[in-house]
């Protein structure tokens, strides 16, 4: 009887003490999401080949158009550098917003996706996370453009103010679209099919625009197009607060353009995360 009962007794004594214990407290959703936000840190600093996006990118882009075309389109780099560098600045932290969707697709293609689900935490967490060390990464892009295009002789008559607004502006249209990247990084079944998604997306709407030069000498056909394309309403506000002329009306197409993709996307977003 003594033998049968002996493990009953380790049992009971095992549950007593797992109860006795106090549970540790459920983490809020902020502290969830910056939890998310520096496992994505962790990442980039073990395979820091993850941020040539944000600094050879910038760098040869702005190089390569302002050396390159501004002779020919301009006349003059110096005077094209003060067109094209808030231009070359949107297109390349637009592009770049597609790697959200990227690393969401890496995690749920590895099985990493399935055990976030089963944490008791608060679910969007992971995605907030991930969006917010995005903004870092849209930021020490521009960071890096901006400074470049100083030491080239960009010279932004808007001044420090200006500059800032230019790049906050640049950073809600930025988060607003990335939420699209991941929808389809969710939906689609591998990396690569996503990336090319993205780029049938993305190619059309930083250069039909007005990053490189203004609409005024496109075919007239082509100008109403160029005109309606989000891409060119955020260049248009982001050269208006870096010239110090920006015009509320710009601005705010930009930011409802911005809270239409949220609107959209960011329920999809949730509603297909809570189904995978």
């Amino acid at each position: 009887m003594s033998k049968n009962m002996e493990p009953v007794d380790q049992r009971e004594a095992l549950q007593s003490a797992l109860a006795s214990r106090e549970r540790p407290p459920k983490a809020s959703p902020v502290s969830a999401s910056l939890t998310f936000g520096g496992r994505s840190l962790l990442k980039i600093k073990y395979v820091p080949e993850q941020l040539f996006d944000i600094t050879a990118f910038p760098i040869i882009f702005l190089l390569m158009f302002t050396y390159m075309f501004g002779g020919a389109i301009a006349g003059s780099t110096a005077e094209y550098l003060q067109f094209v560098l808030p231009g070359v600045l949107v297109l390349t932290v637009v592009m770049i917003t597609m790697y959200t969707g990227v690393e969401l697709n890496n995690d749920i293609t590895k099985g990493v996706f399935d055990r976030f689900r089963t944490l008791p935490i608060w679910r969007p967490s992971v995605l907030v996370g991930a969006l917010l060390v995005d903004l870092v990464r849209y930021t020490a892009a521009s960071a890096i453009m901006i400074t470049l295009g100083l030491i080239l002789g960009f010279r932004p008559e808007g001044g420090v103010i200006g500059v800032l607004l230019g790049v906050a502006i640049l950073l809600v249209f930025s988060f607003s679209l990335s939420w699209i990247w991941t929808t389809l990084g969710i939906i689609m079944r591998s990396e690569k099919s996503l990336m090319g998604a993205s780029m049938m997306v993305l190619f059309p709407l930083t250069f039909i625009s007005n990053v490189f030069v203004d609409p005024q000498t496109m075919p007239g056909w082509l100008q109403p197009i160029v005109e309606i394309n989000p891409v060119s309403m955020l260049v248009v506000a982001v050269r208006g607060f870096m010239e110090g002329s920006a015009a509320m009306a710009d601005v705010g197409w930009v930011l409802l353009v911005s809270a239409v993709l949220v609107a959209i996307f960011a329920p999809l977003t949730m509603y297909l995360y809570y189904r995978k």
